[in-house]
């Protein structure tokens, strides 16, 4: 009944997330689309919607695929930590990996945005001055660099360098509120098992050698005795021996 509930358990976390990804994967297309104007996404009937993507395309673009795949990796590493915790035949090692895997999502969430933040900065600079000399850039003025620097990549840069950052900072918390206090207590439990080990072996060990002391001790009575029945006896005694 227990391992039927596990199945049932893994296959709907397994279903969930799957589908989750199926339409991550699928918006993450749609925006591309967008983005390449193959396809136009409009949302007139709801301005909210409207608004939060015009922002993500003026400030975020492209960045948002690694962005959303990085995430649901990390929520379904998370989720397959959090059943781990709660199955004690789970071998330690497992856990390790996997809490090690989630952590590896996080830092790849803040390295998307420095990544984001160099491709920024690089295009910036390209369409910006990549093309200028002095007498053109003397023509355009500095208001119109600057607008052409904006619309290079700055904007994306320092977008995604703050995206990045948070974004980072609250996968760390949203680990550390779900399954931090079982980590700790998991590692604890460990190290209690590795210690008693330890201290089982050192009394072993000390066991052993109390036994092959007192064994040391007796040797000397037991050559005493055999030496006083063999001259009650009448029998020669070798007392060099």
């Amino acid at each position: 009944m227990l391992s039927r509930s596990r199945v049932i358990s893994g296959f709907s976390a397994g279903f969930i997330t799957g589908a989750v990804g199926v339409l991550i994967i699928g918006a993450a297309i749609l925006y591309m689309l967008n983005m390449s104007e193959v396809v136009a996404i409009s949302v007139l009937k709801i301005p909210s919607v409207q608004r939060v993507l015009s922002w993500t395309y003026d400030n975020l673009r492209l960045s948002v695929i690694p962005f959303s795949l990085t995430l649901l990796c990390f929520a379904g590493t998370l989720l397959r930590l959090n059943g781990y915790l709660a199955d004690p035949t789970v071998s330690p090692e497992k856990i390790a990996q996997t809490e090690q895997l989630v952590d590896i999502w996080i830092n790849m969430f803040f390295g998307i945005g420095v990544i984001w933040t160099a491709i920024g900065m690089r295009g910036a600079l390209l369409e910006g001055i990549g093309d200028l000399n002095s007498q053109t850039a003397a023509q355009l003025g500095a208001f119109s660099i600057l607008q052409r620097l904006v619309d290079g990549g700055i904007l994306l840069a320092l977008s995604t360098t703050i995206f990045g950052a948070v974004g980072g900072y609250l996968l760390r918390l949203l680990k550390s509120l779900t399954v931090g206090p079982r980590i700790r207590a998991f590692y604890n439990r460990l190290a209690e098992q590795q210690a008693e080990s330890v201290n089982y072996a050192l009394q072993s060990i000390d066991n052993r050698l109390e036994e092959l002391v007192s064994t040391q001790k007796r040797k000397p009575a037991d050559l005493s005795d055999t030496v006083e029945n063999n001259e009650n006896h009448g029998l020669p005694v070798n007392k060099g021996a």
